[in-house]
């Protein structure tokens, strides 16, 4: 049986109960792009991402992607800048712990 991980919500809302293995891809998948982009949209974060794992991963990876970039934020490791739109994230602090 697999590990889950109950994710947070920045806005305290009901997180979602997701495979363990599948968050740590995508959270690292997240990170790298944010590394190399340290500013960037919510849309081509998705696109990065989906670059990086479609091919190997299995689940709908912008649904994962939402539901792993709100775990983030909310644990202080993604930030919104400023209330922007079209959604524009960062890393905020790259030493945030689970």
């Amino acid at each position: 049986m697999s590990q889950k991980i109950m994710t947070l919500h920045p806005q305290g809302k009901q997180g979602v109960n997701i495979d363990r293995s599948k968050y740590d891809v995508v959270r690292q998948a997240i990170e790298q792009v944010l590394r190399e982009e340290p500013e960037t949209s919510f849309n081509r974060l998705t696109d990065l991402v989906r670059e990086r794992i479609g091919g190997t991963f299995d689940g709908s990876v912008s649904w994962y992607v939402v539901s792993v970039k709100l775990d983030l934020e909310a644990r202080g490791v993604v930030e919104r800048v400023d209330d922007r739109s079209p959604q524009r994230l960062r890393l905020a602090d790259a030493d945030a712990q689970l």
